[in-house]
């Protein structure tokens, strides 16, 4: 028999997600299929080599930029990544847990300036696959995580 607990949580293209363990309550990000990889913006980062470790300074609310969240993290790797003009360039990796709907898990996440872009955070196919299926007609079916 199918059990529905093991079925994939159905969301909108575009979502509320928390991530926890930085302290961000609430985000909204945009389920892109397109993308292999997850990306969250940033004003700037910082490495530290001998963690090593990323410093990360995120501004989450366009509108209100002035308001920055400071995350220091572990640094996974330094990634080469396709941007969406199809240029390759090399981004930070690193890890946190997600929570969107009733799903938490951990999703792996390339560092990136996407100043200008609506959304401070694409959740990419590595994030979605197992645990999500995007309707692509929806948006918001999960606004409180």
């Amino acid at each position: 028999m199918d059990d529905p607990a093991q079925r994939p949580l159905v969301i909108g293209w575009k979502e509320v997600a928390a991530l926890p363990e930085w302290g961000i309550p609430r985000l909204r990000v945009k389920a892109d299929t397109g993308a292999r990889t997850s990306a969250i913006d940033v004003l700037d980062y910082a490495i530290d080599e001998a963690g090593p470790t990323a410093e990360l300074r995120l501004a989450l609310d366009p509108r209100h930029l002035e308001r920055v969240t400071v995350v220091r993290t572990p640094l996974l790797a330094m990634v080469v990544v396709s941007n969406s003009g199809g240029q390759r360039e090399c981004r930070p990796l690193v890890e946190t847990t997600l929570r969107l709907g009733p799903v938490t898990k951990r999703v792996r996440l390339t560092v990136a300036n996407r100043a200008g872009l609506r959304f401070r955070m694409l959740l990419g196919r590595q994030a979605l696959l197992g645990d999500f299926l995007v309707d692509v007609s929806q948006k918001y079916l999960w606004k409180k995580t």
